[in-house]
């Protein structure tokens, strides 16, 4: 069979997929189709009464669409898995893979604006119909906002300096492009950790611009409720923000991470856990592959 070529290459794919346990005749869901290259591993598990649909929503992932009738492409935002699942008259799934954060594809396209490495104007929207630009949130915002945002997802102690910055700078004229924001950056940081802070501030736009953490918490509780008992869930996160999520989640079932225990001390959770120490990629991964240095795998079970 022939596939569709894939534009970045799939993080973890060995131990994702073995993570999903895969029932040959299950239905699947790979949440973060991107290139495809994830779901060409699920489908060759899968026999001929096996499903998977794949879900994203950027418009360049259609490209990558698999010619292969078990394989259904959805584009959305994860988000809505519950709603597509009842439009397609799916009831349960046997698993789902999630691989957040951004593809290399995205950091590579020099108009997309995820990037400080091109100049382009700042969008870093996914979804490129609908949904605010970053150069829209970067004009719009208050001092405040721009402040809580770079401090809460881009964990930067210089937070409310670098805010004040922007909406001083704004003032005169509007910031539109990346090489607009990096300029009034730059000052902030050492030239040898430049780059790791410009990288930090973009991560905290790109997040708010596609409502990230909303969208995965909102996934996450649909897939539980979705999952057939001893069905996985797979998640692959890449930032301390989403991984914490993930954990608290699989571990309590819940964001905030409240244990609740029965009078044994046994703790409520819709899940088992399956890999209690998270698994990383190896040195060979990584040097095939930069984007999987951060990336983290975790596993859980609904019981």
């Amino acid at each position: 069979m022939n596939r569709s070529p894939i534009y970045h290459v799939p993080v973890l794919p060995d131990k994702s997929i073995d993570g999903l346990n895969i029932r040959p005749g299950g239905i699947y869901v790979d949440a973060t189709f991107g290139g495809g290259g994830h779901s060409v591993e699920i489908l060759k598990r899968l026999g001929k009464k096996g499903k998977l649909y794949g879900f994203d929503q950027d418009e360049d992932a259609e490209k990558n669409i698999l010619p292969d009738n078990q394989f259904t492409f959805v584009r959305s935002n994860f988000r809505y898995l519950a709603h597509f699942m009842d439009w397609y008259h799916v009831d349960e799934i046997d698993g789902l893979l999630a691989d957040l954060g951004v593809s290399s594809h995205h950091f590579d396209d020099e108009t997309r604006g995820f990037s400080f490495r091109f100049e382009a104007d700042l969008d870093m929207r996914m979804n490129k119909r609908a949904g605010k630009t970053a150069a829209e949130i970067i004009n719009a915002y208050s001092e405040e906002a721009l402040g809580n945002l770079f401090y809460l997802y881009g964990e930067l102690r210089n937070a409310r300096a670098i805010a004040k910055a922007i909406i001083r700078t704004r003032r005169d004229r509007k910031i539109q492009t990346t090489q607009d924001l990096s300029d009034i950056l730059k000052p902030f940081f050492r030239r040898e950790k430049e780059k790791k802070y410009l990288a930090q501030v973009f991560q905290s736009l790109r997040i708010e611009v596609n409502e990230e953490m909303d969208a995965l918490k909102e996934m996450l509780q649909q897939a539980g409720q979705l999952l057939k008992p001893k069905g996985r869930l797979v998640v692959i996160t890449y930032h301390s923000l989403e991984d914490r999520l993930v954990k608290n989640f699989f571990k309590t079932g819940n964001f905030e991470g409240k244990i609740k225990q029965d009078f044994y001390g046994n703790i409520h959770s819709p899940f088992k856990v399956i890999n209690n120490k998270v698994i990383v990629p190896d040195k060979e991964e990584i040097e095939r592959n930069l984007r999987s240095r951060s990336a983290k795998l975790r596993i859980a079970e609904k019981k």
